[in-house]
């Protein structure tokens, strides 16, 4: 093992770090994708893995999702760990064939003799002025599918953590990383190869008010909000929701019985988006708890914008504090 170190690193910095923990650790785990190797991705989340860990383990792939999402079930169903990369989630859509059909069945297609332990990165969300199918939040899509499980950090630590945890897990893990905070933030990180819980929601912030549900980016849209509050008498509670499938439920049931209001924010679309699965929950177990009606604050129904729209459409704080203030006054 390498020694142990304590820095500073941002959320695309903390990928590579887990990254080469898990490949340093284990033989089995490989890191394959476009452009992955010599180029060290189009993020440089695998800057230098090629390097020193060598290209039996290190690849480069063809521009085809496809052949990516069926090598690297091929690869998992054979006792490796492969960590494949999609350059952007818009380009994920060829690779559904192969995890709806094959990776997240084959435990139970084989009774259990053979799993899947893949995992499948992507970079999601807006807020980098990309050009379309550059910036999708289709994470809701991928949710509905049994077997997977979709986890998405919203911090370095959390990003070091919940990766390695993805990565040692038996099955297969849709591991969507948001760009828009990529750099955006710091934070120290001990490179000592440290789990963090999967399926757990994790809260950022205790509150007796209101409870603040978002995800990814939108947790810092989120913080922002609650701390506004917070100058203003109200006491927000903020929960990080981390993995999606399996949802950590009891946690949100848990604060919401204890503020009795509730705002849910996620920047992909409003029509069947993953807070609709929450505010249902909440409706269906915590009915009597809310004092009133769930709120979502999301992007709209409609691809995301170019440029110069992107921000009118991404969630920002004003439209999360005007959510809250209106479910404060029922």
């Amino acid at each position: 093992m390498g020694n142990v170190t304590s820095t500073e690193v941002t959320l695309v910095e903390a990928v590579n770090l887990a990254l080469a923990r898990a490949l340093e650790e284990d033989p089995q785990v490989l890191v394959l994708g476009e452009d992955v190797g010599i180029d060290g991705g189009v993020f440089r989340a695998t800057d230098g893995l090629l390097e020193r860990f060598g290209p039996n383990r290190i690849f480069d792939t063809p521009l085809s999702e496809a052949g990516i999402g069926g090598l690297s079930v091929g690869l998992a169903a054979q006792g490796f760990r492969p960590v494949a990369e999609i350059q952007f989630m818009g380009f994920i859509y060829p690779v559904i064939d192969q995890l709806v059909n094959h990776a997240s069945r084959l435990r139970t297609r084989t009774r259990g003799r053979l799993t899947c332990p893949l995992v499948l990165r992507a970079p999601y969300g807006g807020g980098i002025h990309a050009p379309e199918h550059h910036s999708e939040s289709t994470e809701a899509m991928l949710a509905h599918i049994p077997g997977l499980r979709v986890v998405i950090p919203s911090s370095p630590s959390r990003a070091y953590g919940l990766l390695l945890a993805a990565i040692r897990d038996p099955d297969p893990v849709v591991f969507l990383e948001p760009k828009r905070i990529y750099r955006a933030f710091r934070e120290s990180i001990i490179d000592a190869g440290e789990v963090l819980p999967l399926d757990r929601c994790f809260r950022l912030k205790e509150g007796k008010d209101l409870t603040l549900v978002a995800w990814g980016a939108m947790i810092e849209k989120v913080l922002g909000a609650a701390s506004e509050l917070e100058q203003e008498g109200i006491e927000a509670e903020v929960i990080d929701v981390a993995t999606l499938t399996p949802l950590d439920f009891p946690t949100i049931l848990a604060s919401v019985q204890k503020t009795g209001r509730c705002v849910i924010v996620h920047e992909a679309p409003l029509t069947a988006g993953y807070g609709a699965e929450i505010a249902a929950r909440l409706a269906d177990e915590g009915l009597f708890y809310l004092r009133a009606p769930v709120k979502r604050v999301t992007g709209f129904d409609t691809v995301m914008p170019l440029a110069r729209l992107e921000e009118h459409y991404m969630p920002s704080t004003e439209r999360i504090l005007r959510a809250a203030r209106e479910v404060l006054e029922l």
